[in-house]
């Protein structure tokens, strides 16, 4: 995976009881199971000879603790900006319940009441892109998935809801880098196991 321009590895942190059974974790900061701590351990050999110039994370527990357990939280720098997305009223509930009420929604397209929208994401993906293309180094982030595949989307250019079109699975890696030249951001990995 060399390359001669910068790579931001993305890791989306380990399971949580949420994560399993689909609810909606945004604020809410919950821990990681046996299995979610087991997976964050691997990560440390799926990692390894890798070089970072820095190490960015979620505030939350759960990407924190998969930064320490992975073999980072030295170096592992708490950013607010790469917080999940704020699911205000849809907090802890499952997407087949907000159907239920809510025929058709999608939070990439439609938010959450009392929450963020795709836009308010984007814009701080936009931040979280400005510092690391400032650093123009490689960078290690951990953060959880809605937040991950907005972050890669404009990354790419595209909108926010851009997103929607990016499956990420709990522990795992993608990687941002570019193709020719600075001017050419792509996706060079995206979702390993």
């Amino acid at each position: 995976m060399s390359s001669a321009f910068p790579q931001i590895h993305l890791v989306r942190h380990g399971e949580t009881a949420w994560s399993l059974s689909g609810q909606h974790t945004g604020r809410t900061d919950m821990p990681l199971t046996a299995v979610g701590e087991a997976a964050a351990r691997g990560l440390a050999e799926r990692l390894k000879g890798l070089s970072f110039s820095a190490v960015w994370s979620s505030p939350s527990q759960r990407a924190y603790n998969t930064s320490v357990l992975a073999g980072f939280g030295d170096r592992s720098v708490r950013m607010d900006d790469l917080q999940e997305w704020d699911y205000g009223a849809y907090e802890g509930r499952t997407t087949k319940e907000i159907l239920a009420e809510r025929p058709g929604w999608t939070v990439f397209r439609d938010g959450c009441p009392q929450g963020e929208t795709a836009a308010d994401v984007g814009a701080r993906a936009d931040k979280v892109i400005g510092r690391l293309r400032e650093a123009n180094a490689d960078i290690l982030i951990f953060s959880s998935a809605h937040f991950l595949r907005v972050l890669a989307a404009r990354w790419l250019g595209l909108p926010p809801e851009g997103g929607a079109l990016l499956v990420l699975d709990t522990a795992s890696i993608s990687v941002l880098g570019y193709e020719h030249d600075l001017g050419e951001p792509v996706l060079r990995r995206w979702n390993l196991k």
